[in-house]
């Protein structure tokens, strides 16, 4: 099948169809970065095509489904998190409790109700919700819950296939809710031998955590090793 293409201002993009495959990463946009396609559909099966070669979609609701591979990519490896002292403290206190996997959709639409901060909108749209939810239900997305009162005030969701996570987005109501739903997330995925979570882009957050940049190459080597574990 032939590939069409969108022409930007920076260059040129693969117009993809429902079923029409990914090009080489090599195609990807160094500006915007990582641009690598833009259309088809987000059904569970293209998701989980997608994650496999290091392609994410980010797009704004009315907008074309983009897709995208950034070089460099920031990445967490498990065993090289860092805790805060402050979070250390706020940890220790056990000030919510946390669950794993109980309410995965009301986390990611809290996600997509999160003010942020240069964000008129949200990338979360309905749609995009629905096809994560799949995505839960079928094992391959799953998400971290801080609780107070019982009443659900942060949290974290991503995907997950074999020995590869893919963060997705996190959201707090108070104050550390969403840290510490990360933090015991990252030690989760620790314990089931998940080797490197994929943070997309550089954030100081994820960077206090101990996330770093590293290559597309270097990304793309360890996310097959893990993929395919």
């Amino acid at each position: 099948m032939s590939i069409g293409y969108y022409q930007l201002e920076t260059g040129r993009v693969a117009a993809i169809e429902n079923d029409c495959p990914f090009p080489p990463l090599s195609q990807a946009l160094i500006e915007p970065n990582g641009l690598i396609a833009i259309g088809g559909d987000l059904n569970a099966e293209r998701l989980l095509n997608a994650y496999s070669q290091g392609i994410f979609p980010w797009f704004n609701e009315g907008e074309p489904v983009m897709w995208w591979s950034p070089n460099p990519r920031m990445v967490l490896f498990s065993n090289e998190l860092k805790i805060s002292n402050s979070l250390k403290k706020t940890l220790k206190k056990s000030l919510f409790e946390i669950r794993f996997n109980t309410s995965f959709r009301d986390v990611m639409t809290a996600c997509s109700e999160s003010k942020r901060l240069g964000q008129a909108g949200t990338w979360i749209s309905p749609e995009m919700i629905n096809t994560y939810c799949d995505l839960h239900q079928l094992g391959h997305a799953i998400c971290m819950e801080s609780w107070l009162n019982n009443q659900l005030v942060g949290g974290c969701y991503g995907v997950i296939i074999n020995k590869m996570f893919y963060g997705e987005s996190m959201f707090h109501t108070q104050t550390d809710a969403s840290k510490v739903a990360f933090a015991n997330l990252v030690n989760h995925l620790q314990n089931q031998g998940i080797g490197m979570i994929d943070c997309q882009m550089h954030t100081p957050l994820l960077a206090s955590f101990g996330g770093r940049e590293i290559e597309r190459e270097e990304f793309m080597q360890n996310l097959t090793k893990l993929v395919n574990f």
